[in-house]
């Protein structure tokens, strides 16, 4: 699991994936718990997108 974690497909996946849900949950839930989802499908979307240009500056371009 630790070494599919960090490939680019599954980063990928992680950030468009939790991104759409984090726009989507205010207004498919109500109150505070739409809210709270957004709030931590944000954070892991934020932390693949991390991932994902930290992945980009290691690599040198060819």
């Amino acid at each position: 699991m630790k070494a599919l974690l960090p490939s680019r497909p599954v980063l990928w996946f992680l950030f468009l994936f939790n991104l759409v849900v984090a726009a989507a949950a205010p207004f498919v839930v109500d109150g505070a718990q739409g809210v709270l989802t957004a709030a931590g499908m944000g954070a892991v979307s934020l932390g693949a997108g991390a991932g994902l240009v930290r992945d980009r500056r290691a690599r040198p371009a060819s």
